[in-house]
């Protein structure tokens, strides 16, 4: 027999959001890429600002993966941003991913978002790429982190 006897019947479609096939392509590349780094596991971390009244003030959303921390989606309200909360959100990060173990973060931002936030954290450009989303830049930064303070060692906990 040959080998074109032995096809199987493929189907390719293109859609919008699937549930089900984002679930398995999570599980799919989280076991690929633990495999790969030696069993590191990925995390979910989030931080959140809550007001007095419970309403959402901030969040972040990163995830981390052996000494790499990610940061996804990071947004304040408009109404209590440039009063310092971007700022706290993203050191709570830190302190979290250190404490995880992470010596590395990374965060993009597009050029009519936040490019002049990051630097002002410690962040360094990394890669800038033109012209996306329509006409602005994909902007790309990395930061080392300190490893977390050894409260045994006359450190102060963050």
């Amino acid at each position: 027999m040959t080998s074109e006897q032995h096809t199987v019947a493929t189907s390719l479609r293109v859609g919008g959001e699937d549930d089900d096939l984002e679930k398995r392509l999570d599980e799919e590349l989280t076991a690929f890429n633990t495999a790969a780094a030696d069993g590191a596991v990925t995390e979910a971390l989030s931080v959140r600002v809550t007001d007095e009244t419970g309403d959402l003030v901030g969040g972040l959303t990163a995830w981390t993966w052996g000494t790499l921390c990610s940061v996804d989606m990071l947004w304040v309200r408009e109404d209590r941003r440039h009063s310092g909360w971007g700022g706290r959100l993203m050191r709570a990060a830190e302190t979290e991913a250190a404490r995880r173990g992470c010596t590395d973060m990374i965060v993009s931002t597009y050029s009519f978002q936040a490019p002049a936030f990051y630097p002002r954290l410690g962040f360094r450009e990394r890669a800038r790429i033109r012209g996306v989303p329509g006409g602005h830049e994909d902007i790309h930064f990395h930061k080392r982190l300190s490893p977390p303070k050894d409260e045994t060692a006359g450190g102060h906990p963050a």
